[in-house]
């Protein structure tokens, strides 16, 4: 399993500079290092001297690089949604739609993304992934995608069940699965091999995600008034898909003394102006990635104090709204909204109370 990097940050304050000196400074120790670029285009590539490359390839001992391709992506990955239906259905429908014809749809390319790093991180070839996604908003939706789903999942397949419709037709799901789809399900176990393999995925992408010892991401900024906003927007959003923010870099700086209050109690790491491609000079500013797991967590939850402890800073209790349906917490904060499924101990407990605590959003149950 690989340790996955990312960077946050503001169009222009140099972002795929630092991921690419990250990766050349993970390389030069020693790990076996994918540097994946989000960007198809030729102009990604330039800083390294490459043409665009949408397989792997080596440029360095222990460094490779890749493009995303969405659409051979998607090509590839239809091939794997027929196999599914084929091992479902006896007559599958899908099999004379092939994956050449299928064009990009808005926010595929982010998911095509995300299973292309997982498969990456499967493969085993490698320590350290970095991705150079967009940098932003849809960057942290691309990484919430494996809880989203989830919840998905989850919560149609129990409103489906206890629905009128769910309810008429429970005498007749396990005789109509057997004849039409060669396998006998009740309503209680409906769907469960195949949304089983699903929530299998979403859980493993969810856990890798929230574990800052597998996954983390870092903000890039500079010292202008924009850059520092969307960075701060950024770190607080990023809570919200359980994301751990490591620390801080500042470009073009030779200090972090006025930025470094805004974000405490991340670190701040001076880059200086690392606009060239001396990258070992780049890579030796660079701080120790891996400590982000002394970084705030996303998410607390006590079950012996009764409290959910949700980290969102930048925001006010104004900038937050907090729900609650059943067996789970709804919190909006910003342009992001997160379901919290409460834990036995917790469940079907009522909200008592809630307040911000040292960045914190307290919740007592």
């Amino acid at each position: 399993m690989a340790f996955i990097l990312t960077f946050l940050g503001k169009g222009g304050v140099g972002r795929s500079t630092v991921a690419i000196a990250a990766a050349k400074k993970y390389a030069g120790e020693g790990s076996r290092v994918l540097l994946i670029g989000q960007d198809p285009s030729p102009a990604w590539g330039i800083p390294l001297g490459l043409a665009p490359s949408f397989e792997p390839q080596t440029i360095g001992a222990n460094l490779s690089v890749v493009q995303m391709m969405a659409t051979s992506a998607v090509e590839s990955g239809w091939e794997e949604v027929k196999a599914i239906e084929a091992k479902y259905l006896r007559s599958p429908t899908l099999k004379n739609v092939y994956g050449q014809e299928l064009g990009i749809l808005p926010g595929m390319d982010g998911a095509v993304a995300l299973k292309e790093i997982w498969d990456y991180d499967k493969s085993g070839n490698y320590d350290v992934i970095i991705y150079d996604g967009d940098g932003d908003l849809n960057t942290l939706r691309l990484l919430g995608t494996p809880e989203m789903l989830s919840w998905y999942i989850r919560r149609f397949r129990e409103v489906f069940q206890q629905s009128d419709l769910g309810k008429a037709i429970s005498p007749f799901v396990q005789p109509v699965t057997s004849a039409v789809l060669n396998v006998s399900w009740t309503m209680d176990t409906f769907g469960d091999e195949p949304t089983q393999e699903a929530n299998s995925l979403l859980d493993q992408g969810k856990k890798t995600i929230s574990d800052p010892n597998r996954f983390a991401a870092y903000l890039v900024t500079d010292q202008s008034p924009a850059a520092i906003a969307k960075a701060k927007y950024l770190w607080g959003s990023a809570q919200q898909v359980n994301v751990t923010v490591g620390g801080v870099l500042v470009n073009r700086s030779e200090n972090t003394d006025a930025i470094a209050p805004e974000f405490a109690p991340l670190p701040t790491s001076a880059l200086g102006h690392i606009d060239g491609t001396d990258w070992d000079v780049m890579a030796a500013q660079l701080p120790d990635f891996k400590q982000a797991i002394a970084a705030p967590k996303p998410l607390i939850i006590d079950t012996a104090a009764r409290q959910v402890k949700v980290f969102l800073p930048t925001f006010d209790k104004k900038q937050v709204k907090l729900t609650q349906y059943g067996t789970e917490i709804t919190i909006e904060a910003g342009d992001q909204r997160r379901n919290i499924l409460l834990p036995p101990p917790l469940k079907g407990a009522p909200v008592k109370g809630a307040k911000f605590q040292d960045q914190y959003l307290i919740i007592s149950l």
